[in-house]
């Protein structure tokens, strides 16, 4: 009956390089003690009547280890891009020069450090949900196949080849934080 039964193991492995992809998102915005563009990318600014990301309305730079600069576009749009920093929770003054803004980057405190290792912690905890997640859709699948007609070898089969990928992703999630931990506990 099901002998043709094929999982999709491209979709998964798609699906999880997503959760992996977004733990990544989440990690960049982590601010270590170095200066990064990409600690920029979750904040938004008010400009022409919707959200929009800084990287839309001005130029940002790195021009030291602990400086990043933005050079806003339109000049009437740089309160606006100094609130958006003030207000993101990022902990950085913005300091002024005509239309750049200048965030020094501060020194992190060891008890900041420890604080950012434990977000690390519980951004690649949702990563691992997600990929476990994803093997239960793929256990489900499989499952259905046999209630269809597959043979026990069969299943037992793809529920190893779900497995090893699924321990796959965990192990690269577990490679990541701790990548991120050790950069940010880097003095």
């Amino acid at each position: 009956m099901s002998e043709d039964f094929e999982l999709d193991t491209d979709d998964l492995m798609r699906r999880m390089d997503g959760a992996m992809s977004n733990l990544r998102t989440e990690f960049a915005s982590l601010r270590t003690g170095r200066a990064s563009a990409s600690m920029l990318e979750p904040v938004q600014v008010e400009a022409y009547g919707q959200m929009t990301p800084i990287n839309q309305v001005g130029t940002v730079n790195v021009p030291e280890p602990r400086m990043v600069t933005i050079n806003v576009w339109d000049k009437g749009l740089v309160g606006k891009v100094e609130k958006a920093i003030r207000e993101s929770g990022l902990g950085i003054n913005p300091q002024l020069n005509g239309t750049i803004i200048m965030l020094p980057i501060p020194e992190l405190n060891e008890e900041r450090r420890k604080e950012l290792g434990k977000v690390a912690g519980q951004y690649a905890e949702h990563a691992r949900v997600a990929i476990r997640n994803i093997r239960r859709d793929g256990m489900e699948q499989i499952k259905k196949a046999k209630a269809d007609g597959m043979s026990e070898d069969d299943q037992k089969l793809w529920e190893t080849e779900v497995q090893d990928l699924t321990d796959t992703y965990i192990k690269k999630v577990d490679e990541a934080l701790e990548t991120k931990q050790e950069e940010i506990m880097q003095v």
